[in-house]
């Protein structure tokens, strides 16, 4: 099972950090949080207006207490406030164990229009890191229009964490071959498997079973009566697609002006959306290497099949033989997410890609191995800065259970290896990622066409490699007032992305609830 949906703006702020690690003394040395310090409330803060009217009426009476609070606002790092609210562990035991959601509200700078509630995607992500950055990972009409509210869905950040592996395991989970072809690498790779399913439930108990999306669609509308919206205005990437789109179908009459960027289509099969990110990685790694074949001087070699194969020999040549990076190893799979990391944003190609791919080349597993802990939220004394990595595995796989055992694998190897000849066997072993799970199989909420909600925008890039175009023309299809936003690029997801009609078409409708009368295509 490969992540699919690392937030781009988070991204930055971490590869932002990277790169002063790797031009000073050693990426090994003290690494900072990169996306700031953790949220420390302080007393004698302001608490928000309590809401009235309808907007806070429970869907269920066994709810309204939920739907009655007051988010005690106090300020936090960086002139942000922070606040927490509680929602049941189990809607359908309302008054049994409680969860408490951290809340980060990162206030307008200008002239308020009202609240824009946000998530990164994930799954596992922490949202309120998406709005404590929001100066760089929202443009200036939003961030002086809406206070950016923030928060970490259950089981992930600060909102009761599940827990999994000690750091020291999720070094090996995440370490290990994803590419098995030896029976003692497949042994590996199953007991990683085992390891973690069994570790959910064993650390995190009952709370490994309710951290579903339909159950974080259910806490954002505890979040909307809390913050005394009548509807939700809201902003979701990657992941927060799903999580949006599932809101809406729940919650058609509360949904206000939703964007869904770099969509996710819930309807499709876990097969089916490991074949999709299969093809949207190989998409990207061609463009990298079209690209770098445009230039005078390409390292990689003279023609695309002759890039692509070097890319795929150096990988081979790092499973039959880690590099050593200090204490440590840049194994296959760390030099596997070391490699698609970059590939979510074209800007990091020359800046990360182009200069870890010439290091490995050399022996040298540095950035690649910087990269991957990036990626996986690991800081450079071995701890992790969240639960992302573990919390992307819980939510996936109580959302969708189906697994394919390890030995049935291989059969999956000719279409994948269609839809990627680099990483294809890599995304078809992935199949296999949740057979070690616990937690219960859930239903979620059916097909999605939200049918009565107002119109939602769904923005959907050409060449994203982890949420492929193709998913948000699906997605916009099924829902009944889906509108198609189309950039075209690379890169995941198209806002604040460098295409200003992509960035105006969203800004207006989320300020101004003005939406294009049909699907609009803003071009490159």
């Amino acid at each position: 099972m490969t992540r699919p949906t690392n937030p781009v703006a988070l991204l930055v702020a971490a590869l932002m950090t990277l790169l002063l690690a790797l031009t000073g003394c050693s990426f090994l040395g003290d690494d900072s949080a990169a996306l700031g310090p953790a949220a420390t409330p302080s007393a004698g803060a302001p608490t928000s207006e309590a809401p009235t009217g309808d907007a806070r009426k429970a869907p269920d009476p066994a709810l309204q207490s939920f739907y009655d609070q007051k988010i005690s606002w106090k300020p936090c790092d960086d002139g942000n406030q922070c606040g927490s609210l509680e929602v049941p562990l189990d809607y359908a035991d309302p008054g049994g164990k409680t969860i408490e959601l951290t809340l980060l509200k990162n206030p307008a700078e200008g002239k308020r229009a009202g609240n824009l509630v946000v998530n990164p995607g994930g799954p596992g992500a922490p949202g309120t890191d998406y709005a404590r950055n929001a100066g760089f990972a929202f443009g200036a009409p939003l961030r002086d229009a809406f206070d950016v509210i923030g928060f970490d869905p259950r089981g992930t950040g600060g909102s009761d964490p599940v827990d999994c592996l000690s750091d020291r395991d999720l070094d090996g989970y995440l370490a290990v071959d994803p590419d098995p072809d030896t029976p003692a690498e497949a042994s590996d790779l199953q007991g990683w498997i085992d390891a973690i399913g069994q570790g959910c439930t064993d650390k995190s108990g009952a709370l490994a079973a309710h951290i579903s999306t339909a159950e974080a669609a259910r806490d954002m509308d505890v979040l909307r009566a809390a913050l005394g919206d009548e509807t939700l205005t809201y902003l979701g990437a990657s992941y927060g697609t799903k999580l949006g789109a599932t809101y809406a179908e729940l919650f058609p009459k509360r949904a206000g002006r939703l964007v869904l960027d770099g969509a996710v289509d819930p309807s499709l099969s876990s097969r089916e959306s490991s074949l999709g990110q299969a093809r949207g990685f190989q998409r990207a790694l061609d463009a990298y290497v079209d690209d770098c074949l445009e230039g005078s001087d390409c390292f990689l070699g003279h023609t695309r099949q002759e890039g692509l194969d070097r890319i795929s020999g150096f990988l081979d040549d790092v499973d039959r033989q880690p590099i050593k990076v200090g204490s440590r190893e840049l194994t296959v799979g760390n030099a596997f997410y070391g490699i698609v990391t970059p590939l979510y944003n074209q800007d990091y190609w020359d800046s990360y890609l182009t200069p870890a791919l010439k290091q490995g080349f050399e022996g040298n597993g540095t950035m690649l191995l910087a990269l991957s802990d990036v990626y996986a939220s690991r800081g450079g004394d071995g701890s992790y800065e969240n639960n992302s990595s573990e919390a992307f595995y819980a939510i996936s796989c109580l959302d969708d259970s189906t697994s394919v055992p390890l030995s049935k694998v291989p059969a999956q190897f000719p279409a994948f290896e269609k839809a990627s000849p680099t990483f294809g066997k890599v995304f078809a072993w992935g199949l296999a990622g949740c057979a070690g799970s616990e937690a219960p199989e859930s239903t979620g909420v059916g097909p999605i066409d939200a049918a009565g909600a107002p119109p939602i925008l769904v923005v959907g890039t050409t060449r994203d490699p982890a949420t492929p175009y193709e998913w948000a023309q699906a997605l916009a299809a099924q829902l009944k007032s889906g509108v198609l936003v189309t950039r075209d690029g690379d890169g995941h997801t198209g806002y604040n992305m460098g295409n200003q009609c992509v960035d105006d078409t969203i800004e207006t409708f989320l300020i101004d609830g003005t939406a294009p009368a049909g699907d609009k295509d803003c071009g490159s």
